[in-house]
């Protein structure tokens, strides 16, 4: 039975393969990061198995590591990685054509299939899949199968770990970004800060209105998101603190069009903000844009109108 344990293991592989390239070309830094980071993937099973049994110790070893990533990321330098001459890399591109979209086109056909049939891959009373997010378990088996594809149309598949580790480098402590403000935005959740959000919102617009609330929700998840740089972060406060009392609670709103719309207008924000570095920084450091902040300005145009027409699509849609 395949499960999302397993993933995690063959992704804690790399990390520790990322990292042996990085101590061994001299970055200590870099190394210390990505093994501190693999060690955490393919141990946080454990230490929630160990909590739930009252064993709080692995848990708080993760806790320091998660600090010492912190410490270790000031200090990260860019990989010393040789790449392919551009004349080489454009030469192999015009023999492979349009043969190269291949592996990325498996992606999203691999996930949706194993979104779609993934239930039914049983035989007799065993599933091949275990228990947990189709979603999750189809975009990492549509990861593997893509690189797998990858090294079959390229030919060139003994370089797939030393590209990805540099690829890896090139985006730095950025590429663990979305996982660290999803993270953020459940800590908040938890803390409380949704109902205070709720609390101060209540003081201020008037709360039978549906469009006020409409407003107060759409506009809260593009103002969370550009804070917290990213929508996965923004979500869970703003569900709970004006999604869930009042959109849904008050005014009988369908939960399912306004967490799918309301999501939506959040990446509107992370279109705004250099806060989302893994969406607006790291391509224009890898592109070496002389504007920083050049990826932003291009994407305004097309994240107000898109802002605009999210909520309004909310407000004639979520009541129906």
């Amino acid at each position: 039975m395949i499960t999302m344990a397993n993933f995690y293991q063959i992704l804690s592989l790399f990390l520790i393969y990322a990292a042996y390239r990085n101590f061994k070309s001299g970055l200590w830094a870099n190394g210390g990061f990505w093994l501190m980071v693999g060690i955490i993937a393919i141990s946080g099973d454990y230490a929630l198995a160990q909590s739930k049994l009252g064993n709080k110790l692995p848990v708080q070893i993760i806790g320091a590591g998660v600090v010492a990533l912190g410490l270790l990321a000031t200090k990260m330098q860019k990989g010393k990685t040789q790449e392919l001459a551009v004349e080489r890399r454009r030469e192999l591109a015009a023999i492979l054509g349009h043969k190269l979209f291949i592996p990325a086109l498996l992606i999203p056909l691999v996930t949706v299939l194993v979104v779609i049939f993934g239930d039914f891959l049983t035989k007799g009373s065993f599933k091949f899949l275990g228990e947990g997010s189709l979603t999750l378990m189809g975009l990492s088996l549509a990861g593997i199968v893509a690189l797998i594809a990858a090294a079959i149309v390229t030919g060139q598949g003994r370089y797939s770990f030393q590209e990805g580790s540099r690829l890896l480098d090139s985006m730095g402590w950025a590429a663990l970004l979305p996982l660290i403000l999803a993270v953020l935005g459940g800590v908040f959740a938890k803390s409380g800060i949704g109902q205070t959000i709720a609390d101060g919102i209540s003081m201020v617009i008037p709360t039978d209105s549906k469009l006020a609330c409409v407003l107060a929700y759409g506009l809260g998840m593009v103002i969370f998101t550009v804070i917290m740089g990213n929508a996965f972060a923004a979500f869970p406060v703003m569900t709970a603190g004006i999604g869930l009392p009042l959109l849904i609670g008050k005014h009988g709103a369908d939960p399912a069009i306004m967490g799918a719309i309301g999501m939506l207008t959040g990446y509107c924000g992370t279109l705004l903000t250099p806060m989302a570095a893994n969406f607006n920084l790291v391509p224009a450091a890898l592109l070496e844009l002389r504007d920083p902040n050049g990826v932003i300005r291009q994407q305004v145009a097309t994240s107000i109108p898109l802002m605009i027409v999210n909520i309004a699509l909310m407000y004639f849609l979520i009541f129906r």
